[in-house]
């Protein structure tokens, strides 16, 4: 697992059009496996996961991405990325989670 926790510049929607965007022309097997949108009492919450293979380590990795927004706020983000290991009953070679993680840096 590997994490990213962040503020991130610009409008809420952009900034999540920017990552849905960015991580889908990034990686041929890329895809959005589900979303979730929520907002009310002046919050916004955006919620997605997306899902691609790892060639490092030769299986699938998931990275669940959440943007969240109160009352006009700055835009914080935080993203979690898991399916990376191979081990059985510990983690090893974690490359695929943390490259899944800086095409999301490249996106912000």
């Amino acid at each position: 697992m590997a994490k990213l926790e962040c503020t991130v510049g610009g409008q809420f929607d952009e900034v999540l059009h920017r990552i849905e965007n960015g991580i889908m022309s990034g990686s041929v097997s890329a895809s959005l496996e589900d979303s979730s949108d929520f907002h009310g009492g002046g919050a916004r919450c955006s919620v997605r996961v997306f899902e691609r293979y790892s060639w490092a380590g030769g299986n699938r990795v998931s990275m669940t991405v959440t943007l969240f927004q109160c009352a006009g706020g700055p835009v914080q983000l935080s993203a979690i990325t898991a399916g990376g290991s191979q081990a059985v009953f510990f983690k090893v070679n974690t490359f695929g989670e943390e490259a899944f993680l800086d095409k999301l840096r490249e996106c912000l």
